[in-house]
């Protein structure tokens, strides 16, 4: 009987997972855009999301989204903890999606001018 209560265990945490990641992936990179600007995260990681002195760098290639959510959620650094109550996960897989839509800089070889 306990295998059976472990192996219902973790196919509700399978199950959460799935719906956390469901959410992340419905998320609007424009609606991020504003809850990225909103919730002052462009003071300290730059209007892209490229770092700046008091904030790393998130985009472009987020980290995991999982451990972006954790993160805000608990960090004991520098930057406040963003409970939900302040930030909510929608909000979060937003700005999330926004960080994911940032493109890329271009390869430096590709520009004609810096290679002659």
């Amino acid at each position: 009987m306990k295998s059976r209560s472990v192996v219902l265990g973790l196919a509700a945490l399978s199950a959460s997972l799935v719906l956390c990641l469901a959410g992340a992936l419905a998320a609007s990179a424009e609606k991020g855009k504003a809850a990225y600007l909103q919730h002052g995260c462009w003071q300290c990681h730059g209007y892209q999301g490229q770092g700046g002195i008091a904030g790393a760098k998130l985009a472009p290639n987020p980290i995991p989204f999982e451990t972006l959510s954790n993160f805000v959620r608990t960090t004991n650094r520098a930057m406040p903890p963003y409970r939900e109550e302040i930030l909510s996960n929608d909000d979060l897989a937003d700005i999330y999606a926004y960080l994911q839509s940032i493109p890329k800089d271009p390869d430096p070889n590709s520009i004609p001018l810096l290679n002659p």
